[in-house]
């Protein structure tokens, strides 16, 4: 079997830090891992300095300093408490923005864990609303995804796979590979006029050890695909979905594809995806 030997965790002060974490023990445990690095930012951001303006021009500095030590003790325990009894690494990054630090250190990881964006949260402010497909696009390496909302038990056990014969869900395919051989079923959708491709991802799941039963689902309409793939997922009571990230990057802002997009936004279960 396929293994994933090194995983590079996003860690902030927000408690979904720790199921992020978790995850990641889990994922280790399950695929027989033997790195996880925790990467944690400490760069200031300008996001932050509304936060100071209540302390005025003299206490400001102040603020923000104790601001910053109250997040990284926030996280900081998040991992130490995730990490009793393991050997998870501790990294931080102090003098670079988030998207390039964490993209730099994917570089050498298997598998990202990254966290949805979650609005609204002062504690993740200096994390960019466009932080997963950035890190994702810049770094070339796959990322599980984890909502900001719910809560999640074990993942791959019942996986979707969207499909489409492209770069992008082939590189997300091969991640995904080591956690489709022990999973208990897979299922398959694909966008309409594709369909021909299932036979073709069929045969190489089993060439590669996929043993467990693949269903074939009817093809996402062309409207709203997005929506319909999360619906399956709901349907088929799917732990983990399996997709590639389309986008590039246009005049320093990222044109997202429709269902990537979607899926960003409104996920409700774990997603795992590569560029």
């Amino acid at each position: 079997m396929n293994t994933i030997d090194s995983l590079c965790v996003h860690v902030d002060a927000s408690p979904r830090a720790g199921m992020r974490l978790a995850l990641a023990r889990q994922l280790a445990t399950r695929c027989g891992a033997r790195r996880i690095e925790a990467m944690y930012c400490r760069t200031p951001c300008f996001a932050d300095l509304p936060l100071a303006y209540g302390a005025g021009a003299a206490g400001a500095p102040a603020f923000l300093d104790d601001l910053y030590e109250q997040r990284y003790q926030r996280a900081r325990q998040l991992f130490d408490k995730e990490n009793a009894g393991h050997a998870m690494q501790w990294r931080e990054i102090a003098n670079d923005a988030v998207v390039p630090a964490m993209a730099g250190r994917a570089l050498y990881a298997d598998l990202m864990v990254l966290g949805q964006h979650q609005p609204d949260d002062l504690d993740t402010l200096n994390t960019p609303a466009d932080f997963v497909p950035a890190v994702l696009i810049d770094s070339g390496k796959p990322a599980v995804v984890l909502p900001y909302a719910g809560s999640f038990g074990a993942i791959g056990e019942r996986v979707l796979i969207a499909w489409k014969p492209t770069r992008e869900a082939a590189r997300a395919l091969a991640a995904a590979m080591p956690i489709l051989q022990r999973a208990s079923s897979v299922h398959l959708v694909t966008d309409a006029g594709r369909t021909a491709a299932i036979a073709d991802l069929e045969a190489c799941l089993r060439a590669h050890g996929v043993e467990a039963p693949l269903k074939q689902h009817a093809p996402l309409p062309e409207t709203r695909p997005g929506e319909s793939l999360l619906s399956l997922a709901a349907d088929c009571d799917a732990d983990l979905v399996v997709m590639g990230c389309y986008g590039h990057s246009r005049a320093r802002e990222w044109v997202m594809g429709g269902a990537t997009r979607t899926v960003l936004a409104s996920m409700t279960l774990p997603v795992l995806m590569a560029h």
